[in-house]
């Protein structure tokens, strides 16, 4: 099933997407529910309740405005640095290069804040040189938990998986690295693309898929999530260590190589560049940076 959140004739709503893409079917969903996106229904889908009805007849999505599928996620968006080999090793010699050396030792963790969410399709907007003229795209995989929990063992992970999602960890490479962690760099405004939809988890295994990236049509990133130093299920048992985790949480899984810092020369996002992201199984991610 493909969740997406949608205004349509100026109403904010959640609905089921078809299975070619093409059509989108109204939940039934009070207003206020409908505003904090398809939040509602994993929340209800952790009680033990059933989605709602449908509302209406399917819509075609052309027609549609996509949001992003939790608009504004209850706090902030758990995100993994450093979770593919070849990435680790192009930038290991400038973001990495304060952290320990042994990739495999622990995931690096941080945040990205709620309001840094846009949808697929809005603008993100540049910060201007003065603030800073390193801004950076990350294709990632997202997990959306579903049943929360603290201290989840790696065994028992993937049963806390409500679905899928795709990420832009857009990131200002030089504030990043200035302040010694990277919550800053991570979360201007706009700068946590995603969509277009959730996928549940008993349409695609997360843990057998392939992110890719484009900008303006030229490849830059493509690697497939069999290649996380940590996977799915060991990042939901370190982040849950101590810390409980609640039904839609998300959780960003770290982006492949291919980044513009790892190019030589460094190559950054400027206005009017168009990224792209595809993950098998889910559909596409496309935001124009102006």
């Amino acid at each position: 099933m493909r969740l997406a959140t949608f205004v349509h004739q100026g109403q904010r709503m959640v609905g089921t997407v078809s299975a070619d893409g093409l059509m989108v079917t109204p939940l039934a969903l009070s207003a206020a529910d409908a505003q904090r996106g398809a939040l509602p229904l994993v929340e209800a889908a952790a009680r033990g309740v059933a989605l709602p009805a449908a509302n209406g007849n399917a819509v075609k999505l052309a027609e549609v405005q996509l949001e992003a599928p939790i608009p504004i996620p209850r706090r902030n968006i758990w995100c993994v640095g450093r979770n593919y080999h070849e990435h680790a090793k192009e930038l290991q010699g400038s973001v990495f290069k304060n952290n320990n050396t042994n990739p495999a030792a622990w995931p690096i963790v941080f945040t990205k804040v709620p309001e840094c969410v846009v949808a697929n399709g809005a603008d993100v907007l540049l910060p201007g040189d003065d603030i800073s003229p390193q801004i950076d795209y990350e294709a990632e995989l997202a997990v959306v938990i579903g049943t929360g929990g603290k201290n989840i063992a790696k065994a028992d992970a993937m049963r806390h998986v409500y679905g899928y999602t795709i990420v832009n960890d857009v990131t200002a490479r030089d504030v990043q690295m200035r302040h010694q962690q990277w919550d800053m760099g991570k979360s201007f405004d706009t700068f946590c693309p995603m969509g277009p939809w959730i996928v549940t988890a008993d349409e695609l295994d997360g843990q057998h898929t392939r992110v890719r990236c484009w900008v303006n049509d030229e490849p830059r990133q493509d690697g497939r999530t069999e290649d996380l130093i940590f996977d799915i299920p060991t990042l939901i048992e370190t982040i849950s260590r101590g810390i409980t985790l609640y039904p839609g949480d998300v959780i960003a899984t770290g982006t492949p190589a291919g980044v513009g810092l790892g190019m030589t020369p460094p190559t950054f996002l400027k206005s009017g560049d168009v990224v792209r992201i595809e993950i098998d199984g889910i559909g596409t991610l496309q935001n124009r940076f102006v």
